[in-house]
């Protein structure tokens, strides 16, 4: 098949193309070698024809078109591409002694795979041609889930996994549930509505609260790089939201701008400002520095790091914010008043910070609900100036508070309330970014933040 394909595409052509077109086909080459492990994959399966046409005329499209569209599709994917490489060679140094080989290469193809679906789904082309294809059979809309669950089988087969074991009704739940009601529910130009809230908190509730208990960590033994459950997640919540119910401005695009890197360097900065200076004061934090060598806490630092990013600001960056504020900034915006939207915001999230403080051990049992009166004033005046778009920090202060008080978890009343203003922060990175990516790499700074600085937070 690939030597067919190899042949079919550069015989006659070299000697007459640029070198801009011969990059091109040696890209489209690496796209028919992902089509056939696909295929490889999924052979046991019926939707792998379909899956198969699907990626290999996207393939041929990007190889012997030339209009814009198509260079920008191709451009979309060969920056995905980049980035898995990236994240692959990053990968291959952490696992290293850490699985058997075999281990390794059973995971790398499946790796390979979601990842380079993760770093492209996001971009506008991409997007455009999956909504495109979608559109043209309503069953195309369960080809997406249902390769990604086809592939979560067969990896657990292949790793002598029991399919019958933990919470399997979970994973087929949060790829299928969204998707269903969106496929019966959408029309074209449906604005946001209350449908698409109680979607979103029915998959993330159990989502959260309830671990599915199998075991798809890449490699099989490799201290958790990264799991396949969990990059389904985080997939089918952007499939279901951005592609199927076509909500804009997701920002679900891993690309490198030095303003937008600018603005989540200077949020971090000052957030961090912020923690240290009132942490001092109330003894929330201690500086106990470093007792490792150098290298070994340059090490720990770089591991942190990439798998924060990946296994918790990745995940909580893009519901909280790429779909969750940027749902309710539309709400909002949809009407001619934010002030009812403000009013039952502040009136729902105060009387659960009070619960929040004054159910937990600890002093400053007030400090979750201050953090609450703070961010909401802050959102009132900004909203009252005019300025920055109607309903856009009010939905970044629901949003923002809503994402401490669900850190209940922490038993820490210090932390909650700062874990609300982090969540001003992160909506504010992406506020101004328009991508969830940055927010993530706030998200990131900010958690590995007390590991950086030689910090210990007394709690």
């Amino acid at each position: 098949m690939i030597f067919a394909n190899i042949f079919f595409m550069m015989k006659g052509r070299m000697l007459f193309q640029s070198i801009f077109e011969i990059l091109r086909n040696c890209f489209s080459l690496s796209c028919i070698v992902w089509v056939d492990i696909s295929i490889f994959v999924l052979s046991t399966t019926r939707q792998a024809p379909g899956l198969r046409y699907l990626l290999f005329s996207t393939t041929k499209k990007m190889t012997f078109k030339k209009s814009g569209f198509e260079n920008n599709l191709f451009n979309s994917l060969l920056k995905g591409a980049f980035a898995t490489i990236i994240l692959t060679l990053f990968f291959l140094f952490y696992t290293s002694g850490r699985c058997t080989l075999a281990e390794l290469l059973m995971a790398l193809p499946f790796f390979l795979l979601f990842y380079f679906v993760q770093f492209t789904i996001g971009r506008e082309s991409v997007l455009q041609e999956l909504q495109k294809w979608i559109g043209k059979n309503r069953w195309n809309i369960f080809v997406f889930p249902t390769a990604m669950v086809m592939l979560y089988f067969t990896y657990l087969i292949l790793n002598n996994q029991n399919l019958l074991e933990g919470n399997l009704w979970l994973l087929l739940y949060i790829t299928y549930f969204p998707v269903t009601v969106f496929a019966l529910r959408n029309q074209p130009g449906r604005k946001v509505g209350w449908l698409d809230f109680t979607v979103f908190a029915l998959v993330l509730l159990p989502g959260s609260l309830v671990s599915i208990k199998q075991n798809s960590e890449m490699p099989i033994n490799g201290n958790g790089f990264d799991s396949i459950s969990h990059l389904i997640i985080i997939l089918s919540g952007f499939y279901a939201f951005a592609v199927v119910r076509s909500i804009r401005e997701v920002g679900f695009v891993p690309e490198l701008k030095w303003k937008s890197l600018r603005t989540a360097l200077l949020v971090w900065i000052g957030f961090y400002t912020l923690v240290f200076v009132f942490g001092r004061s109330v003894n929330f934090i201690e500086i106990i520095g470093y007792k490792d060598p150098l290298e070994m806490v340059l090490k720990s630092i770089l591991f942190t790091l990439i798998g924060t990013f990946l296994h918790t600001a990745l995940f909580e960056e893009l519901f909280f914010r790429g779909i969750l504020q940027n749902m309710l900034a539309k709400r909002i915006g949809q009407g001619k008043s934010w002030r009812i939207f403000w009013l039952v915001g502040f009136l729902i999230l105060l009387p659960g910070a009070l619960l929040v403080g004054y159910t937990l051990e600890g002093q400053l049992k007030w400090f979750p609900a201050l953090v609450t009166i703070l961010l909401f004033g802050c959102a009132y005046l900004l909203e009252r100036s005019e300025k920055h778009g109607l309903g856009v920090y009010t939905s970044l202060a629901i949003t923002g508070v809503t994402f401490g008080l669900v850190h209940y978890h922490a038993k820490s009343i210090v932390y909650i309330g700062l874990a609300c203003v982090a969540g001003w922060a992160y909506g504010y990175t992406y506020h101004k970014t328009k991508n969830v990516f940055y927010s993530a790499v706030v998200h990131t700074l900010v958690n590995t933040g007390v590991l950086i600085f030689g910090l210990k937070m007394i709690r």
